[in-house]
């Protein structure tokens, strides 16, 4: 089996036969994930002509994983990840009471995957709520592995509550609580290198990308040294070491207030292109951006740690278990993060074509039913259907 591998320049260097490692997922994983390498295959073999193919391998995470090894995220899933460096996974249902917060969550801080890269654009003939979708088209780098994700939390009325209160009131003199017995605490951890190799990401993709801004998105007016110091150290970084391209005018950065920001994705989302935000901003800002383009179900997520190479993309939806094998699942979501993916391995032209395989179906109406409907020439299909008219097209061009 094939690895990709990452030099010392911080270059993927990708086989003509790579092994990709995926997790199927639940619910209707087991759907939409077999499309999105129907798809896939079609793409590369017709981009390629046979001289690239992609080697899927198989690993167990979820509710598929616990009912064949007793375990939710088995320890050969991670080293198949860590070894083969990119891969892909459908949804994972967390585990009610078990040890694992979130298998998602897990997997992301397990392989250090520091960027939760989420490209949002609108496709031709999709429905959205807004006059005009067309002027959507942000890169979301959200950090992936602080804020709320490493955040810790003592419930309302615990003696470990308690203990925190009492600690911060007498031995840090904060007396700003209002009602200290029936309050929950949360504290969450922002770090200066966490900061920075976020920024430093979403800077260098602006780049790499020929992508107007990068905006610093925080709420440092009133979290003066998490958010606050988000944007502080952005700022350090970028003028250290963006310096030239600043000066040359290559690169543009400016920040914005979360809130201010959310409400002007919808007064003038021209003006934003590159986002980089703390983890909690950068979940709003990821669901609120996809709505704005048609809904979550046409949202890729990519999960990357740029300095090792190491990458997990993912659908970003759930399990939906109530249609589950119902065949009417809208597998797009998984599709776009699989194209993301060929992006990231340098195989463009292959994505390309699915990426013009799927505008040209839903400027023709033809969608699953989520989009169909909402579509004035909608057509719905279900998900094998979609799938086949996908390949097709691609197969044909």
């Amino acid at each position: 089996m094939s690895k990709i591998t990452i030099n010392e320049l911080g270059k993927l260097q990708v086989p003509s036969n790579p092994t990709i490692p995926f997790i199927e997922g639940d619910g209707v994983g087991g759907e939409i994930t077999p499309a999105m390498q129907q798809i896939v295959n079609a793409a590369v073999q017709k981009a390629y002509h046979g001289e690239k193919v992609i080697q899927w391998k198989e690993v167990l995470a979820g509710e598929k994983a616990y009912k064949t090894t007793d375990n939710w995220l088995p320890n050969e899933t991670i080293s198949a990840f860590e070894d083969y460096l990119v891969g892909i996974k459908g949804p994972l249902t967390t585990p009610i009471g078990g040890g694992i917060r979130s298998l998602n969550v897990a997997l992301r801080q397990t392989l250090d995957l520091y960027v939760c890269l989420r490209p949002v654009r609108w496709f031709q003939g999709v429905s959205s709520p807004i006059k005009e979708p067309q002027k959507v088209d942000m890169h979301i780098f959200r950090e992936n592995t602080e804020d709320i994700y490493a955040g810790i939390e003592w419930e309302a009325g615990t003696k470990e509550a308690n203990k925190f209160y009492s600690f911060i009131k007498e031995e840090m003199n904060v007396d700003s609580v209002r009602f200290p017995e029936s309050s929950a605490f949360g504290v969450k951890p922002v770090s200066k290198e966490g900061s920075k190799r976020l920024i430093r990401a979403a800077c260098k993709y602006a780049l790499e990308h020929n992508l107007p801004t990068v905006t610093l998105v925080h709420k440092g007016n009133i979290m003066k040294f998490t958010e606050g110091g988000f944007k502080k150290w952005g700022y350090e970084l970028i003028e250290k070491e963006f310096a030239q391209e600043l000066k040359d005018g290559k690169l543009v950065v400016n920040d914005c207030i979360a809130d201010a920001f959310l409400q002007n994705t919808l007064l003038k989302p021209q003006d934003y292109s590159v986002i980089a935000t703390l983890n909690l901003n950068g979940d709003y800002i990821s669901d609120q951006l996809a709505a704005m383009v048609g809904g979550i179900g046409i949202a890729p997520g990519g999960n990357i740690n740029y300095n090792t190479g190491h990458a997990l993309f993912e659908a970003t939806h759930g399990t939906a278990p109530d249609i589950a094998g119902e065949n009417t699942v809208n597998p797009c979501s998984i599709i776009l993060s699989a194209n993301l993916m060929l992006d990231y391995m340098g195989w463009s032209k292959a994505a390309k074509l699915i990426v013009d395989a799927l505008e040209y179906h839903f400027k023709k109406g033809y969608a699953t039913h989520d989009l169909a409907r909402f579509m004035p020439n909608g057509k719905s299909l279900s998900t094998s259907d979609f799938t086949e008219k996908i390949v097709q097209y691609i197969k044909t061009r």
